[in-house]
């Protein structure tokens, strides 16, 4: 089973590895220990729990699944078109929309907004992992 380091569970959870220790001496998290007193998070165990972190939509229902919740951090508007970007924790997310739409909601630099995201097609990499 694949198991993660303390800060690498923080890494892919958007928290600090403090926030894992808390959550693990609180016993929200699992962990145990290496053969070197190192706390380890069962890749399983992580899965479950950033499962059970995820925000519940409120107010209507949605088919879309893919929600990045962030602050704007540019606009660029034009006569017609605007793109903007939102940083969600360590994820740049980039949209375009009408002009008017991006008035109509007010997105500004600054703005906390959700970016929402519905995809026919999704690639997923795989980074080469060496813990066991």
């Amino acid at each position: 089973m694949m198991t993660f380091r303390i800060s690498e569970a923080a890494a892919l959870l958007g928290v600090s590895s403090d926030t894992i220790r808390r959550w693990v001496d609180g016993g929200r998290l699992s962990a145990e220990r290496d053969e070197h007193g190192h706390r380890r998070v069962g890749g399983a165990d992580l899965a479950a729990f950033a499962r059970s972190q995820v925000e519940v939509v409120e107010g209507g229902r949605s088919s879309a699944r893919n929600r990045f919740r962030g602050i704007v951090t540019e606009v660029i508007r034009d006569a017609v078109m605007a793109q903007v970007e939102i940083a969600a924790g360590p994820f740049r997310v980039v949209s375009l929309m009408s002009r008017q739409a991006a008035d109509e909601l007010g997105l500004e630099v600054g703005v906390v907004a959700t970016a929402v995201v519905k995809s026919t097609n999704v690639v997923v990499e795989v980074a080469g992992h060496d813990h066991t």
